[in-house]
């Protein structure tokens, strides 16, 4: 008899399902004390039906047609075809805007359109990826009355997911079609508690979402966001404290701001400190994230290429372990070049 997950599998189609159901009502003619125990708790007898209905309760659904809805409204976000997902929400309306629940790698929920923006991230493989579609995806649910902002007691916007994930193109929609620039994550949410869209976005290294959010007029609210944006006017001077410069200059090292770095190493800011909040190190994180010029900029300050972490990890080891996870990894081939020419000097 088929085991069941808690919640449904991330690729699950309505074929799969439907085996599922008829495995376990296999088993159960076949006198399987505990498929039997399992089938009989909806009380309709030994039947296909009763056993799609307990399936579909054991999944958090009222019914076999609510089970199927949310298995094809997954299936066609994943296509990622805007006719396609238009003609699906001219039948289903309501799935514009309903809750995705019930799924393993999904376990706290996501909209239509946080799922759509998070879509560079690869659940089952963990790896990210480019992917296409995504505006187009993002502009059909807005069209049909997806709410750009999310729901008020969603713990964060759909922006601020797109900036969490990389996706420079759905931000764009989004701000576009109205989505406010500034609103902050909940303070229960993942990611960067109670940051704004721009935190998330210069906090995961994801500089192209960053510049759209920059180039529609996002509020920059500290200095370490100013590293990241690469503009330090007005939030760079003589009383500045050392851990917001420390952790300044991790942000520039991570979005490739070279006069940033230029800047406050200028202001005698450490060019191998650590942040204390965050343990984060301008070499180590340029290395781990392929910053090639950033990498370089460093090594011209000073820094300290052999400069382990806790854990006894070089910025090259951290270059090495960053690449299995690039979308490109040309990157971090320049960067292990240089690091390993400047173990040897």
């Amino acid at each position: 008899m088929t085991e069941l997950s808690a919640g449904l599998p991330p690729r699950a189609d309505i074929a799969q399902v439907r085996r599922i159901a008829k495995d376990r009502l296999r088993a159960a003619r076949a006198g399987d004390a505990d498929a039997i125990a399992w089938i009989s708790e909806v009380d309709a007898g030994l039947t296909l039906s009763a056993s799609q209905l307990r399936l579909a309760r054991h999944y958090g659904f009222a019914g076999w047609p609510a089970l199927t809805l949310e298995v094809a409204r997954r299936r066609v976000l994943d296509l990622r075809d805007a006719d396609t997902l238009a003609a699906f929400i001219a039948a289903h309306p309501e799935a514009v805007t309903s809750e995705m629940t019930s799924w393993t790698d999904h376990q706290r929920g996501a909209s239509p359109l946080g799922y759509v923006a998070m879509a560079r991230y690869d659940t089952v493989a963990r790896e990210w990826h480019d992917v296409a579609g995504t505006a187009a995806a993002a502009h059909v649910l807005i069209a049909h009355g997806a709410p750009v902002d999310g729901l008020p007691d969603d713990p964060e916007t759909p922006l601020i997911t797109a900036a969490s994930y990389g996706d420079a193109d759905v931000a764009a929609v989004l701000i576009a079609s109205g989505a406010d620039l500034d609103v902050l994550a909940k303070p229960h949410a993942g990611g960067v508690p109670g940051g704004s869209a721009l935190l998330h976005a210069a906090v995961f290294g994801m500089t192209d979402v960053l510049d759209v959010l920059v180039a529609a007029g996002t509020r920059v609210r500290s200095i370490e966001e100013a590293a990241a944006v690469g503009d330090l006017s007005g939030w760079l001077t003589s009383d500045t404290a050392l851990q917001p410069r420390i952790r300044a200059l991790v942000m520039a090292a991570d979005h490739e701001r070279l006069d940033v770095i230029d800047a406050l190493v200028a202001a005698g800011t450490p060019v191998d400190a650590e942040d204390e909040v965050f343990r984060r190190h301008p070499l180590r994180l340029a290395a781990a994230n392929g910053r090639r010029r950033s990498v370089r900029a460093l090594l011209a300050h000073g820094a300290d290429p052999m400069l382990a972490d806790d854990d006894g990890r070089t910025p090259l080891d951290h270059c090495l372990a960053g690449r299995s996870d690039a979308v490109d990894p040309a990157g971090h081939d320049a960067v292990a070049a240089m690091l390993a020419a400047a173990e040897e000097r």
